[in-house]
């Protein structure tokens, strides 16, 4: 399928990001992305491709920007970013990314879901939670940490994930640093408990960020065997009807 691709702005598009999609007529499904703490990167718009030569409308919401943050962009801007920003305005700046891409002409609001990588899938656990019209999450290897309730961060992803109104995909490794399996396997009894759909895959060699060329511990053997999944995870919850 041919695709379209670009740069967002505020000036004109109202939020600044990236975006991809078919190159047809008519309305189709769409999907947020939250990038990880990288930012905006060139893998994550060659993955926004990937989606849209698939049929979706793919949105990825420039967070950094959208929040302040002082440009140009290193590899620590992530980090100083999440230091001073609470879970609660991470949600708004998602959320209007979301607005974004629900009022397109070229989307059908009832069949758009998530996609979270690193950092942006543990916020996009939060939003997911709070935003009941999202008809599908995944999240790979989000940066849930064994850490208590603070200011910035009153609500563990543990306790968030039980309010989850949508079925969910979600990728996760043994040798995940961020991520331990002791925590792993609480946050997936929370993703039981809400009691959606769930799929969930763990890779015993997997470390974290296996999934995109700028991750942590980037396996493309393995990033090409999770592909597939993805793809047909998104075809039965997001181009079939609602059910």
């Amino acid at each position: 399928m041919n695709i379209l691709n670009r740069d967002l702005t505020t000036e004109k598009d109202g939020i600044p990001g990236y975006i991809a999609q078919p190159a047809r007529g008519g309305r189709s499904p769409g999907i947020l992305i939250v990038h990880h703490h990288y930012g905006l990167t060139g893998h994550l718009k060659s993955f926004a491709c990937s989606l849209a030569e698939f049929g979706y409308v793919t949105v990825i919401p420039d967070l950094y920007e959208l929040l302040g943050a002082p440009e140009p962009y290193s590899v620590h801007t992530g980090s100083e970013v999440q230091a001073k920003t609470t879970d609660g305005q991470f949600v708004q700046v998602i959320d209007q990314g979301w607005r974004h891409l629900l009022g397109r002409g070229d989307v059908d609001a009832g069949r758009v879901g998530v996609a979270g990588f690193c950092m942006g899938g543990r916020i996009a656990i939060h939003f997911v939670a709070a935003t009941p019209s999202v008809r599908a999450f995944v999240g790979y290897y989000p940066s849930v940490r064994d850490e208590p309730p603070s200011e910035r961060r009153p609500r563990h992803p543990c306790e968030v994930a039980r309010e989850i109104k949508c079925p969910s995909l979600i990728y996760y490794g043994a040798k995940d640093h961020v991520a331990p399996v002791r925590i792993q396997e609480r946050l997936w009894k929370s993703f039981i408990d809400n009691g959606q759909r769930l799929e969930w895959h763990f890779f015993p060699h997997a470390g974290h960020g296996f999934a995109l060329a700028d991750g942590d511990c980037y396996d493309p053997n393995l990033a090409s065997l999770v592909w597939p999944l993805t793809a047909d995870f998104l075809a039965r919850e997001l181009q079939e009807p609602e059910r």
